[in-house]
């Protein structure tokens, strides 16, 4: 599986940005799909995740009501609408694929298999 990220870019504090991870190759709809983020200096952390079936969610408690993520089944696209950015959402965001995930689990990175190469977000106060 790969996945490519994109759409990551420099915006002012309470604007919106709307990243895109494309998967190819070998994917299955039994994969979750993730976001996660890491800033400078700091560990990686999750963001958001959804399921290819049936399209449930989780999100990290610090992007709840900012950012929601969607998928598109015909074009194996997963996307991230972040809104209401703030200056510590700064970070490079990865996308990543997971198989045999759960509800408890979708936040752990080590659950995930396979992971996109990042796309930079800076957000500016």
């Amino acid at each position: 599986v790969q996945l490519q990220a994109s759409g990551g870019g420099l915006v002012q504090a309470g604007g919106s940005l709307r990243l895109s991870c494309a998967a190819s190759g070998r994917t299955s709809s039994s994969y979750v799909m993730g976001w996660f983020r890491q800033a400078p200096g700091k560990e990686r952390e999750f963001v958001a995740a959804i399921k290819w079936y049936g399209g449930s969610t989780r999100y990290a408690d610090y992007v709840k009501g900012r950012f929601t993520i969607t998928k598109d089944n015909a074009k194996s696209t997963v996307s991230l609408q972040m809104n209401s950015l703030k200056a510590e959402d700064t970070a490079v965001y990865y996308c990543a694929a997971g198989s045999g995930l759960i509800s408890s689990t979708m936040g752990r990175s080590s659950g995930y298999d396979y992971w996109g190469q990042g796309t930079k977000v800076t957000v500016s106060s």
